[in-house]
């Protein structure tokens, strides 16, 4: 038990996938499965072979590209063809694996099955046999085993053990477990499974319909288990399945506690979630554990105190650590004077003496209270006006007006722009109307910046719905982010925009001072 090291299946491709409105073409999966070698899963499970031709295909080209380095499987019912199916399309894998699913509750063997539970032992076992006759690593999946009678669940695993199997996985297919409970199964088993065979690995899948599937998985790692199966952004049927970088970031953060670990690349995560993201056009929750915008994002003034003093006081791991950039204040009507005066000193400016500085913070709620979030630009303004800065030292970028023109031929953005004393005038065509507003914003601006992320949402309902954009640009090999919040969404892309590119303005002035 010393630090062993878990096996981390990712199901994304297949589990993931059987979300309603996630579908995937092949050139996505082909992406997707990419990432997953870079994050360094040991396996990723690319599909249901049998399920469709397209479905067959696009798990032979996965094999193609990176099947010589990760092993492959892909799932199969308890049938001859099903096998067959997974088996001809992994089969050129370096370390090809072929995962059977039957169902061992009660409710699954007579209300799916309509046969009596000797009979359906026997499918499993006949399809493991059949199974080793093609390739010598075999899971069995005892789907539903949460909820079957111990006592056959176990009988099956001995079952299908003997005939071959060297995987056997424990699914809580309908998410009905609690983690103390679902944990001591997982111990159970655990104990048997070494007597009969301690060369077979057991593994689990958990799903999350009570939003206990992270906690389930850890419980079962505890007690045992030595593979996980997990899906990124904890996509998967229903309420979805364990989250890969909840699990992963669990036992890396707990290491101690769980005596092992992964091998994992956790700066991937970050990359991985948004990727997966981008590609299914599912968003993750905002607080959503790990990958959420506001995971690492503090907003507290009490919070924003101690972590200026000392990022462990409100931070057990860095975003550093999942890929991500480091944390984020965000300046609100709650942040206290901590936080403003930090964001005052990272622009290179000196806060003032006491009675000045809590001029300049009470200023600074004022505009808090009336536009939910202040950004650095908004800092910047308050400061040059407080201090009566002189206007043509005022070199941030201010949007005075804008026309965007949607159409299928010629999306057309004009834009009027001010800096200090100077106005710009300039238009671009591209290809939609966000994409010729900043084709104009970066001509008129004069920086080469790449966008990396565009994300808009609605903070509220109705046709005055109030917009987020949320952007992260690249400029100079710097990462900088742009916020803003209108009820016009093409008026929030611009500011967004701008709010980035006056980032990277102050950073270079800063830089400078």
């Amino acid at each position: 038990m010393n630090n062993r090291k878990i096996i981390v299946l990712d199901t994304t491709l297949r589990d993931g996938e059987q979300v309603p409105g996630a579908k995937l073409n092949v050139q996505q999966k082909l992406e997707v499965a990419q990432q997953l070698k870079r994050l360094n899963v040991d396996i990723i499970e690319a599909g249901f072979a049998a399920s469709s031709l397209g479905d067959f295909q696009a798990i032979q080209q996965i094999v193609k590209s990176v099947g010589d380095s990760v092993s492959i499987t892909a799932l199969a019912r308890a049938v001859k063809s099903d096998i067959d199916a997974v088996y001809e399309s992994i089969k050129l894998a370096q370390n090809p694996l072929i995962h059977i699913v039957l169902g061992t509750s009660n409710v699954h063997v007579e209300k799916k099955f309509n046969r009596s539970k000797d009979a359906v032992m026997q499918m499993g076992v006949d399809a493991v046999k059949y199974a080793k006759t093609l390739l010598p690593n075999v899971q069995y999946s005892t789907e539903d085993a949460a909820r079957s009678e111990f006592e056959y669940l176990w009988s099956t695993i001995e079952a299908v053990v003997k005939a071959g199997a060297t995987m056997i996985n424990v699914p809580d297919t309908v998410g009905f477990a609690v983690p103390e409970e679902f944990g001591d199964l997982i111990r159970r088993i655990n104990e048997r499974l070494k007597n009969l065979n301690d060369k077979v690995i057991l593994s689990v899948h958990c799903h999350n319909d009570l939003g206990m599937a992270t906690a389930n998985t850890l419980s079962a790692v505890r007690n045992g288990a030595d593979k996980v199966e997990c899906t990124i952004n904890g996509l998967g049927e229903r309420a979805g399945n364990a989250s890969l970088e909840e699990v992963v970031m669990g036992i890396k953060v707990r290491e101690n506690y769980y005596n092992c670990h992964t091998d994992i690349e956790t700066k991937e995560i970050l990359r991985s979630s948004k990727l997966v993201s981008l590609l299914t056009g599912l968003d993750v929750q905002v607080n959503k554990a790990i990958t959420g915008d506001n995971a690492f994002a503090h907003s507290s003034g009490i919070h924003q105190d101690g972590l200026l003093k000392d990022k462990n006081v409100y931070e057990i791991m860095s975003p550093e650590d999942i890929g991500g950039d480091s944390m984020e204040l965000i300046l609100t009507a709650r942040s206290g004077r901590h936080a403003f005066k930090n964001a005052v000193e990272k622009m290179g400016f000196e806060p003032g003496d006491d009675e000045d500085f809590e001029q300049l913070f009470q200023q600074f709620l004022t505009l808090a209270d009336s536009k939910k979030e202040v950004y650095d630009h908004d800092v910047f303004y308050l400061l040059t006006q407080h201090r009566d800065i002189p206007e043509t030292d005022r070199q941030l970028f201010e949007l005075e007006s804008f026309q965007v023109i949607s159409n299928e031929l010629y999306p057309t953005a004009t834009v009027v722009l001010k800096k200090g004393t100077e106005t710009f005038t300039g238009t671009s065509v591209g290809d939609g109307p966000i994409d010729a507003l900043y084709g104009v914003l970066k001509t008129l601006t004069g920086m080469d910046v790449e966008l990396k992320d565009y994300k808009i949402n609605s903070l509220s309902r109705g046709t005055e719905a109030v917009g987020r954009v949320s952007i992260r640009m690249e400029y100079q090999g710097k990462i900088f982010s742009g916020r803003a919040m209108d009820t016009d969404i093409i008026k929030a892309s611009a500011l967004a925009f701008l709010n980035g590119i006056n980032a990277a303005v102050l950073d270079e002035q800063t830089v400078l001072r």
